[in-house]
C-alpha cells in the first residue's frame, strides 16, 4: 500500500504539537516580563520638560525644602505642581535673563501655566494620597529616591502593585520621624526595626492586614 504521508510527516506533527504546548507558555512569560519591565513601568525613564528644572541644584545644592514648591503635599492627595509665580519669586531677582528660563518668563507674561510632563503616573483605578503617607512618616525618598541628586526627575521605583504591597505588608522599615520626612539625607538608624514598630503605633499606621485590603488603594 502506498504511503499517504511523507517520511518526515511524523516529525512535523510532533513539532507542531510541541509548539502548541510551548508557544503559549513562552508568550505568557514574555508578556509578564514585558509588563514588569521599564518599558511598561517607565522606571528610570527621564522625560523632557519645558524647562530643565534640576532638583540636584535646587534641593541638593541650595537646600530648598520640598514644601516650598509642593505646597499641598501635607494636606492633599496631590503634592502640587508649583505655579509660575513660585518660580518667579526667585527668578525675578536672579538669573533674570537666562535663556533656559525664557519659557518661565513667557508663562508669567502671558498668564499661561507651563505644561509639565508628569513623571510618576498611576492608573486611574489607583488611589494614592501624599498627605496620608507624609503623616504616617513615609519620607519623600522612600518612593522618589535620591531626588536631590537628579538633574531631571526620573521614576526610581516601578510603582507596581507588588512594590506597593511590599511596603503595606511591612511598613516599619520605611517609617521615619515626621520631622525627617522631608530630609533627603536621612538614613535609618541601627535600631530601625524597633523604631519602625514604635512609629507605626505612634502614628496609628493601620495593620498590614488592613493595609493589604483592596479598598485601601482601589476606591
Amino acid at each position: 500500500m502506498a504511503q499517504i504521508f511523507r517520511p518526515g510527516a511524523d516529525t512535523l506533527a510532533r513539532a507542531v504539537l510541541a509548539g502548541i504546548a510551548v508557544v503559549p507558555v513562552l508568550a505568557v512569560g514574555m508578556a509578564t516580563t514585558l509588563w514588569r519591565s521599564p518599558y511598561a513601568t517607565a522606571q528610570d525613564v527621564t522625560r523632557e520638560q519645558p524647562v530643565p528644572f534640576s532638583h540636584e541644584h535646587h534641593v541638593g545644592g541650595l537646600g530648598i525644602d520640598c514644601r516650598y514648591c509642593h505646597t499641598s503635599v501635607e494636606k492633599a492627595a496631590f503634592a502640587g505642581i508649583p505655579p509660575t509665580e513660585t518660580c518667579m519669586s526667585c527668578h525675578s531677582q536672579i538669573w533674570t535673563n537666562a535663556p533656559m528660563l525664557a519659557p518661565v518668563r513667557t508663562s508669567l507674561a502671558e498668564g499661561r501655566p507651563l505644561v509639565w510632563r508628569r513623571v510618576h503616573v498611576l492608573p486611574d483605578y489607583v488611589y494614592f494620597n501624599h498627605a496620608v503617607h507624609v503623616a504616617k512618616g513615609v519620607g519623600c525618598g522612600t518612593c522618589h529616591g535620591a531626588i536631590q541628586t537628579m538633574k531631571l526627575v526620573r521614576q526610581v521605583a516601578p510603582l507596581t502593585m507588588g512594590w506597593c504591597l511590599d511596603c503595606h505588608r511591612n511598613p516599619g522599615p520605611n517609617l521615619r520621624p515626621r520631622e525627617a520626612v522631608f530630609d533627603m539625607t536621612w538614613t535609618p538608624p541601627a535600631g530601625q526595626a524597633e523604631q519602625g514598630t514604635r512609629l507605626a503605633a505612634t502614628y496609628h499606621v493601620k495593620s498590614p492586614a488592613r493595609l493589604s485590603e483592596c479598598s485601601i488603594c482601589h476606591r
